[in-house]
Order: C-alpha cells, then sequence, then structure tokens
C-alpha cells in the first residue's frame, strides 16, 4: 500500500475500487501528466449520502459527503495510474451540491473534501476551487465533485 492510502487508512478512510460509469462517458480521461476527472458521488463503499443540504442533511453531513465523493475519485486515479504517490499537485477541485433553496454554505461543504485532500497529500494538496449549490443531482446525491490532476510518470 502507498504512503497516502495508508495515511487515509490511519486516518479511518477507506478507499474502493472505482465505480463504472453509469453513462456515456468515461471516468478519467489522461492528457499529458493530467487527469481529468469526471464528476464522482457521494458514494463511498456503506458511505452514501443522498438529499439535500440545508434541508435533509446538516453542513456536516454534507461535508462528510465531500469527503466520500473524493474518496471515490482518488479510487479513480489509482485505477489510472496504479498508485497515490504518482499524484504531483491536486490541480482543481469542481464541487457541485445538491441544496436546499435558502443554502448558502456551499464552500463550507467542500472544505470536507479539501481539507482530506491536504490532510492526505500535504502541500501538493491544495487546489483551486469551484463551490456551486444546485437543485438537483443525479440520484439524489449529496455532492457530485470532478478534478484535475497532474501526475508524474
Amino acid at each position: 500500500m502507498d504512503k497516502i492510502r495508508q495515511r487515509l487508512s490511519d486516518l479511518g478512510y477507506a478507499i474502493y475500487d472505482a465505480p463504472a460509469p453509469v453513462g456515456s462517458y468515461v471516468q478519467c480521461v489522461r492528457t499529458g501528466n493530467l487527469l481529468h476527472l469526471s464528476g464522482g458521488i457521494s458514494v463511498n463503499g456503506e458511505d452514501k449520502y443522498f438529499g439535500k443540504v440545508g434541508q435533509d442533511l446538516t453542513v456536516e453531513e454534507g461535508q462528510a459527503a465531500a469527503r466520500a465523493a473524493i474518496l471515490n475519485r482518488l479510487a479513480v486515479i489509482i485505477q489510472a495510474v496504479g498508485s497515490l504517490e504518482k499524484v504531483s499537485r491536486i490541480v482543481a477541485v469542481n464541487g457541485f451540491v445538491n441544496a436546499g433553496p435558502d443554502f448558502y454554505d456551499h464552500p463550507k461543504v467542500l472544505n470536507g473534501a479539501s481539507d482530506l485532500l491536504v490532510e492526505a497529500f500535504g502541500e501538493i494538496g491544495r487546489h483551486s476551487r469551484t463551490a456551486v449549490g444546485v437543485s438537483a443531482l443525479p440520484l439524489n446525491v449529496a455532492v457530485e465533485i470532478s478534478m484535475v490532476v497532474e501526475v508524474c510518470g
């Protein structure tokens, strides 16, 4: 197990096999040293988060949903390049929060994913980010995250 995956395990997080696409797309496209990851939903193993943040879920539950979505995306990186050790930079995170009509704390929800990336990767885990609230997401999941990652080799 690589050091980053071990660090995540030590923090109490598990990474499961990368999910198969559920539509007409691929989970990851590599161009040069950049991986462009499709949107991953807030499902990671038995950790599943559905509903609207601010209505069905609290901010803290939304943060847990964001962590599940980012772990889901880390599984895709492992599938694409074999190890999280090959990540040289988390470039960008684009997060979508299934939010109630009067919910405005989308950035707080996405901090769940951002903070986990920094815990796992250190300084190279710091990234640019978009946090957007939407009226609905596929399967009524709480959070969806896409990302861009630079890899070596």
